[in-house]
């Protein structure tokens, strides 16, 4: 019953720009923080960044990403958004959208929903 759909990845140059899409479902959206996580090839999974559960919206993002990534969340589609824009190389990762249940800022890496994932390659 509990879904979370993650779509928007693609291949990409050096510079050029990506949304990706988590689309919940089977759970209180408004309940639910949201974090994005990554995973490339050899390395471990690594949170890119999170968002809080309460409408003055809270934001996290690893240092890498900082000033070129954004996350957002839409209580009308009941969908968590990453805009990546001036893309790298290095961000050439399986991304995921996970969900946890919180008050309003969770800042650990215990979700309690993960979605499926969706490829993002960035090419030189």
């Amino acid at each position: 019953e509990v879904q979370l759909q993650a779509s928007g990845g693609g291949s990409v140059q050096t510079g050029g720009s990506l949304r990706l899409s988590c689309a919940a479902s089977g759970f209180n959206f408004g309940d639910y923080g949201f974090g994005w996580f990554r995973q490339a090839p050899g390395k471990e999974r690594e949170r890119v960044s999170c968002i809080s559960s309460h409408e003055s919206i809270t934001r996290g993002y690893v240092d890498s990403v900082k000033g070129r990534f954004t996350i957002s969340r839409d209580s009308t589609k009941d969908t968590v958004y990453l805009q990546m824009n001036s893309l790298k190389p290095e961000d050439t990762a399986v991304y995921y959208c996970a969900a946890v249940y919180t008050a309003y800022y969770y800042r650990g890496n215990d979700y309690d929903y993960w979605g499926q994932g969706t490829l993002v390659t960035v090419s030189s």
